[in-house]
């Protein structure tokens, strides 16, 4: 079992943002430009059930209640062992349609945690059809930008982006390259803050970006065209996931897993 670490708040900070402390007496916050801060301080340990999850997302889809629970302020999602895809969640949340977002949160692997190859973890944004799960954007209709860990065949585990957009060069999500840490090995136990950006591009112009900081650490800030249809630019959703994923046994652990998530906030930038 995880033991939780005390650690800051994580602040967005923006001329235009209401800054606001942990310790405040409402779970979520709405902040500036359709913005919300989430933390789960004032949670009794326990399930955390779709009817909550409701309450701080929104109209939140495919929620799991025996996956997702409340340990010390954090939320708690555990992986079933000898799963893929079905044993985590897969869940998102409509947001309203701008282009462009940004979202942060911090993401802790339990001390006990078997990395196995990878899967995805996270939150992260959708644009359009919002193409996931082996479905690439070449058609230039949607695309998402998340987050995974993977162990390669040097057995090093890390982070990496992981994102469909109109130019990906395979059928799958690309990591364009970039890792977290960039040597060595992730660390269980430890609180890792995430930041995504995502602003849209214009017509089928690479005029987009694509934008991923790890505790400060810039992985990726560069163009890139998401989409190409005009009616499907619009950032409009937020997915949640954690789960062993890709489709053969190597992705797969013989014990049960659990990963915690705290202080998330989401806004639409200027």
């Amino acid at each position: 079992m995880c033991s939780i670490k005390l650690r800051p708040t994580v602040i967005v900070l923006s001329i235009s943002l209401i800054i606001f402390s942990c310790t405040k007496d409402n779970s979520n916050e709405i902040i500036e430009n359709n913005g919300i801060q989430i933390n789960w301080n004032n949670y009794p340990d326990g399930t955390y059930s779709e009817t909550q999850a409701r309450k701080d997302f929104g109209n939140i889809s495919n929620w799991n209640d025996l996956r997702a629970s409340i340990k010390n302020g954090a939320l708690k999602i555990s992986i079933s062992e000898n799963s893929l895809s079905s044993g985590g969640i897969i869940a998102k949340w409509d947001i309203e349609n701008a282009s462009s977002y940004e979202i942060s949160y911090d993401i802790l692997f339990d001390s006990n945690f078997e990395w196995s190859k990878g899967g995805k973890c996270g939150f992260g944004l959708q644009l359009g059809d919002g193409n996931t799960g082996g479905d690439p954007a070449w058609d230039g209709n949607g695309g998402s930008m998340r987050m995974m860990w993977y162990t390669n065949s040097q057995g090093r585990t890390y982070l990496q982006p992981y994102a469909y957009y109109k130019d990906q060069p395979t059928e799958f999500g690309d990591n364009l390259g970039k890792s977290y840490p960039a040597s060595g090995n992730l660390k269980k136990n430890e609180w890792y803050n995430v930041k995504i950006r995502v602003p849209s591009n214009t017509n089928d112009k690479i005029n987009g970006r694509i934008f991923m900081a790890i505790n400060n650490v810039i992985l990726i800030d560069k163009e890139i065209r998401w989409t190409t249809n005009n009616a499907k630019q619009a950032i409009n959703k937020i997915t949640f996931t954690t789960f062993r994923g890709g489709s053969t046994d190597e992705w797969k652990s013989d014990v049960e897993s659990y990963v915690f998530y705290d202080n998330l906030s989401y806004r639409i930038l200027d």
